[in-house]
């Protein structure tokens, strides 16, 4: 066995292959157009950091710090228009300056090996006078916009860039005229990620911004034809996927949804046949994945997951299978929820939000079973460019030997399989690279039987 250095250090797992590595987060899959090493994907959460709507020095560093070789990143939510913002600092990918911005970004993470997806957004109603353009000299649209006139319910409210806390202001309902060029707004918030060189995008159709204000009944009282039946309720959601997949291609684009939560007061009466006819419908767009939340993540915080398959009301596990591409779940997952989410079929990938802000390297974690840090939740949404945001501990290389010793000592004589953890020196972050053995250097699986047979596009479930 080589010996751990500064730069490389490598691994042996104390997992069952048939059991642990086949079957949970560090089993690779193929997604898109890309092949990852690993399922452990890094949420899209917002951060507040981004001066001027424009990512900053500091975000090639968090995100760099969580690249992992072949794995994915998806970033915070991006605004496709001025109109989209809601939240003080957040990025926006609608100028040239942001799409230069991003390009570094990118670059970060792809010096690292990795991934990066680029979320989508549009906040709709959910968003203050403040964040809004004045006027229409420039073609834009006077805001807030939504599906309809109601507003966020006032036991919400929004942050300010002074931090006060504020009502949401009172949202208009876009004109049947105005829905085509916030569809057209989407489009180019992809071309120009492209641009940037991300790997594709995610569209945020969830959580209770535009699209989801679209979707759900709670909040859409319009009686045209973007209103009323559920057909009509997904027309927008599935014009906004439309002209992003004939603008870069179904395996760069993926969806989140939420059709069973009431986020910012996103409520439907019935989302079984909602999200199964939207579904229906992505079902043939070839998608990267569809990106789902845990019906447990509410206005009052984290209800305990449903699992029982007759209990529809709750669980996700219709939707799960009748979408026949990559599921990616989230919503408060660990390590072992996750591998068993995996294990069952429930999911193709997992994605993490709190323990990937406090542990840059949560899969070399996860793999070693390394103890995590606490999240800060007080710095989530302030905007120091380095408090609460770069200065998260990684695991050193002497910390990671130790480890491994430990579990050596613990694993007596159990089947192991080989991984190989790339580390950077301290100057570098200490980041923490993935690689299987079987690969090349371009990060392509050589050989099927390494840790199972590599899945075709056309094949969700896990091997």
């Amino acid at each position: 066995m080589q010996g751990i250095t500064p730069t490389l250090a490598t691994h042996h797992l104390s997992q069952y292959c048939e059991d642990d590595i086949c079957s949970n987060l560090l089993a690779p899959l193929e997604v898109g157009n890309i092949v990852l090493s690993h399922r452990a994907v890094a949420a899209p959460l917002t951060r507040c950091r981004a001066l001027n709507y424009a990512p900053q020095e500091a975000h090639q560093e968090y995100y760099g710090q969580r690249a992992t070789k072949g794995g994915l990143l998806i970033t915070e939510a991006v605004a496709i228009s001025q109109e989209g913002i809601g939240f003080p600092h957040s990025p926006g990918i609608w100028t040239e300056e942001q799409v230069q911005q991003w390009r570094h970004v990118v670059r970060a993470v792809h010096d690292k090996g990795g991934y990066i997806f680029c979320q989508l957004w549009h906040v709709g109603r959910a968003s203050h006078t403040y964040y809004q353009p004045h006027g229409d000299a420039e073609g834009l649209l006077n805001g807030p916009v939504s599906s309809t006139a109601r507003k966020v319910p006032e036991s919400r409210q929004i942050r300010l860039p002074d931090g006060v806390m504020a009502e949401y202001s009172q949202p208009r309902a876009l004109d049947m005229h105005e829905i085509p060029k916030v569809v057209e707004q989407f489009q180019h918030g992809a071309r120009n990620a492209m641009r940037a060189g991300f790997d594709g995008v995610e569209i945020h159709g969830a959580h209770g911004y535009l699209i989801d204000q679209f979707l759900k009944d709670g909040i859409n009282n319009r009686e045209d034809e973007y209103g009323g039946s559920v057909e009509n309720r997904c027309r927008f959601a599935l014009e906004v996927m439309s002209a992003v997949v004939s603008e870069i291609g179904g395996p760069k684009t993926a969806m989140r949804i939420s059709p069973i939560i009431d986020h910012l007061g996103a409520y439907d009466s019935d989302p079984i046949p909602l999200g199964l006819h939207l579904i229906s419908h992505l079902n043939n767009m070839d998608l990267a994945y569809l990106h789902i939340t845990e019906p447990r993540m509410t206005n009052q915080g984290l209800k305990p997951i449903t699992t029982n398959a007759g209990d529809e009301e709750r669980s996700l596990q219709l939707f799960q299978k009748a979408y026949k591409g990559r599921v990616m779940l989230s919503g408060g997952y660990t390590r072992e929820t996750g591998m068993e989410a995996i294990r069952s079929g429930a999911a193709d990938m997992i994605s993490y939000g709190r323990l990937f802000i406090a542990n840059p390297d949560l899969p070399l974690r996860f793999a070693i079973r390394a103890e995590l840090n606490e999240g800060d939740r007080s710095t989530y949404y302030t905007h120091d460019q380095v408090k609460g945001y770069l200065d998260y501990a990684m695991l050193t290389p002497s910390q990671v030997a130790q480890r491994w010793a430990d579990m050596k000592a613990d694993m007596g004589k159990k089947k192991m399989v080989e991984w190989n953890y790339l580390i950077t020196s301290q100057q570098s972050s200490r980041h923490v690279w993935l690689e299987s053995p079987a690969e090349s250097n371009t990060g392509t699986p050589q050989s099927k039987s390494m840790f199972l047979q590599k899945p075709t596009l056309s094949s969700k479930k896990t091997p």
